[in-house]
């Protein structure tokens, strides 16, 4: 039998950390697989998954930029993913030869908030992509106040609102920031490749956060300017390795070995 492997696929994916991270773990826990990063673009992804599905050794894959949504009308959703998130970012092929998809982002977001008191605190939010509606998800789940959605269409902001059953506002990017308690990066800006993401964090408080899921650079010209403040921040390296560790136990059937984390964060930061 052909040698186990599961991979990430997007459009990019040369800057992905998700090989580093999965072979790092499978080092770790002496597994006989791969993992390895597939560029695939967005006409292209029917047939990605048409041939993979009839791929015994394939074991499934990570899915980020441009793909997540797209991902709901081509595997099975036993989890009701499309009704409840909207968007995929695993996908696994059990041994049956069944292709699902799952969501491992908005648990891998939250997982350092868990200690956060938001119960009722207002909330910003940047972008309204895939990773958006993950991060909408969990913050629904906290029960945080106000949330203002900045993106480029405030009207596809407003809609995710009001699919959370949020409250708040949808803005245009370059809307003033109100005062939050939290503040989250979704898009692509600032990531190495991508125009910068231009925000001034002068209207937050002391003791606001700032978390941004880019990883690639992993110090964001907003996370600077927020450590500049004495915000506390949140790397997207926190996110990145939470929801792989997910992925991890869903393709190889291991919980990953996350006694190791600081150890891989040495690595993927080398």
């Amino acid at each position: 039998m052909n040698r186990p492997y599961a991979e990430v696929i997007g459009d990019p994916i040369a800057h992905s950390k998700s090989p580093l991270i999965h072979e790092f773990w499978l080092e770790k826990l002496g597994i006989e697989a791969d993992y390895r990063a597939t560029h695939v673009m967005a006409d292209d992804l029917a047939r990605f998954i048409a041939e993979r599905r009839g791929d015994d050794a394939w074991r499934g894959c990570n899915v980020t930029i441009p793909h997540k949504i797209a991902m709901l009308d081509l595997v099975d959703d036993p989890g009701a993913v499309r009704e409840s998130i909207g968007a995929m970012n695993t996908i696994v092929r059990d041994a049956d030869g069944r292709v699902f998809g799952t969501n491992t982002d908005a648990a891998g977001f939250y997982a350092p908030l868990a200690e956060v008191d938001l119960a009722g605190a207002p909330v910003v939010v940047i972008g309204a992509g895939g990773a958006a509606r993950a991060v909408l998800f969990a913050l629904a789940r906290a029960g945080v106040g106000a949330v203002t959605i900045l993106n480029r269409s405030p009207l596809k902001g407003a809609a995710l609102l009001a699919r959370f059953g949020l409250k708040g506002d949808a803005l245009p990017l370059s809307a003033a920031l109100p005062p939050a308690q939290l503040v989250v990066n979704t898009s692509a800006l600032g990531m190495k490749g991508q125009p910068p993401l231009e925000i001034d964090l002068t209207p937050l408080p002391e003791d606001a956060i700032v978390y941004d899921i880019v990883y690639a650079p992993l110090e964001t010209d907003l996370l600077r300017q927020a450590e500049a403040r004495g915000l506390e921040t949140i790397d997207g390296l926190e996110m990145l390795i939470g929801q792989a560790a997910m992925a991890f136990e869903l393709f190889f059937g291991r919980p990953a070995p996350r006694v190791h984390d600081a150890e891989l964060r040495e690595r993927l930061t080398g």
